[in-house]
């Protein structure tokens, strides 16, 4: 789904670092390499510097520029849409700003179903952070780390590089903070259901669509074997999409649209076999959209051969099969499947359950961190949380983080233009300097393939509610307005004309 406001949901590539000591002499040659543009597809050395360091094996913390001491540490956890628009409004210059990840760009999380089939290339909708940061301030510091671990009481984290970095050098790394903002997202919620993990495929990184796209290419590619079964076949052409939320229908529709644009032409015989099952415990799909619009795209869903299972919970799922059962019936069905997509649910991400464990009287909700009205994580001091991570009144959507983001950014702002900043806390500053954050919903989008979408924006004290081709270039238009940068705008579009022209590729490496 969409966000519906202005500002601009992966694999995690690890940051490498490569030592090349010189024979004889105290220094060591430090390049940092990482996946940092889109426009590449392979490591791209972006900076290097010339450290004296004691052991070669052994790589400290090192920083490109000294902190200012008379300014306060302000550390960012996480890259995603409420920390991005952090970092893209906040005047830097007022604070040492470090931005903590371990992921080294900002996803664009509307056009990610697209990826999965090849509509959109992945590159294109990931914006690296360094890229953001260098247009920002060259103060700020970026590290591709885990945040395991705090001390409160000290006001200092635990970082962890990535699992690709060499062992040798993988040792954790400490750093303090004077205000902390916990934007560390959200992670797929499996509810507990058996052979989720093992079995299906997420589709909340860029690294889940491309598993979805290489499961795609191979499930098509051993059905045009025909040394099988027909049962074989048609077990390995059935798609499944557990959950009816904006995400899972985007992706029934998008793969409706590869299904009926290229598969086709491609392997027509094969094309006219392949069958999607889309399955929502509640009584309809979009359960947040307007009914209207829930009714319209179960029509098109309908009409487009989209076979909708409502009111249907996965019990298990198997290596072939997952078993669902009716809530209005009671009974239970064994379906045979070649590709299964878990879109259903979120949960908060390990950060922030470390977080909870330290003030267990105050955070008592499983879901995240409980969150006031002025996003201060409570039970703490001067640390603030939004987006998915958090408990709060507001959904769990992209425009709730971003507008968080916007909101909290104007509020250090204005905290660092008060002369008593220096000695009084930054919770405190906030209650007596600004108003309690409002949500203010701007309306949503959704594509649900066949050149169709549906948004619900707001008028006035009104709705308006629309559907249908109109609405999707309206959509498309949309999305290259939202993305973060003027790159990633043409490469979208570009990749929108490859489409038109060419038609869709799900080759993988």
């Amino acid at each position: 789904m969409l966000p519906f406001s202005k500002s601009g949901p992966i694999a995690q590539r690890g940051l490498h670092t490569v030592i090349r000591a010189n024979i004889g002499s105290r220094y060591v040659h430090v390049a940092e390499r990482a996946y940092l543009a889109p426009l590449f597809a392979r490591h791209r050395t972006y900076a290097t510097s010339t450290t004296t360091i004691t052991d070669p094996i052994v790589l400290t913390e090192s920083r490109k520029t000294t902190p200012n001491s008379n300014k306060k540490t302000l550390v960012l956890l996480g890259t995603g849409w409420g920390s991005t628009t952090i970092l893209k409004t906040l005047d830097t210059n007022s604070y040492n700003v470090v931005v903590v990840s371990p992921r080294n760009y900002f996803l664009f999380t509307p056009l990610l179903p697209s990826c999965t089939v090849g509509t959109t290339e992945s590159r294109s909708i990931m914006e690296p952070i360094r890229h953001i940061i260098g247009r920002r301030s060259k103060d700020i510091r970026f590290y591709e780390a885990q945040c395991t671990d705090i001390d409160m009481t000290k006001k200092e984290l635990v970082l962890e590089q990535g699992e690709e970095v060499d062992s040798a050098s993988n040792q954790s790394t400490r750093i303090n903070y004077d205000y902390l903002v916990v934007g560390v997202g959200g992670t797929y919620n499996t509810f507990g259901t058996p052979g989720v993990e093992k079995h299906a495929c997420f589709l909340k990184e860029m690294g889940d669509a491309s598993k979805i796209r290489r499961r795609l290419k191979d499930a098509i590619e051993k059905a045009s074997f025909a040394n099988i079964s027909e049962a074989e076949r048609d077990r390995l052409l059935h798609m499944v999409v557990v959950g009816g939320g904006p995400t899972g229908v985007e992706f029934a529709g998008e793969l409706h649209d590869l299904i009926a644009e290229d598969l086709s032409r491609w392997v027509p015989e094969l094309a006219s076999k392949i069958r999607i099952t889309l399955v929502e415990s509640l009584p309809n799909v979009l359960p947040s959209f307007d009914k209207k619009l829930v009714y319209y795209t179960q029509r098109m869903f309908k009409k487009t051969g989209i076979n909708l299972l409502t009111n249907t919970t996965v019990k298990k799922i198997d290596e072939k099969t997952l078993t669902v059962s009716n809530s209005v019936s009671g009974s239970e069905t064994e379906i045979p499947y070649g590709t299964i997509v878990w879109a259903a649910g979120i949960r908060a991400r390990q950060f922030a359950h470390t977080l909870r464990a330290k003030v267990p009287d105050v955070q008592t909700s499983g879901r995240g961190l409980i969150i006031d009205d002025y996003l201060r994580v409570q039970g703490t001091e001067d640390i603030w949380a939004l987006g998915d991570c958090t408990v709060s009144k507001n959904a769990p959507l992209a425009q709730v983080a971003s507008q968080q983001g916007k909101w909290l950014s104007k509020a250090f702002n204005t905290m660092a233009k008060d002369r008593n900043e220096r000695t009084t806390s930054g919770s405190s500053l906030i209650l007596t300097k600004t108003s309690p954050f409002v949500y203010s919903s701007n309306g949503s989008l959704a594509y649900i393939g066949g050149e169709k979408a549906i948004a619900e924006l707001p008028f006035l004290n009104k709705s308006i509610v629309v559907g249908g081709p109109f609405t999707s270039v309206f959509w498309k238009a949309y999305c290259l307005w939202e993305l973060s940068s003027v790159r990633s705008s043409l490469s979208v579009a570009t990749d929108w004309a490859k489409r038109a022209m060419f038609g869709r590729t799900i080759s993988v490496d």
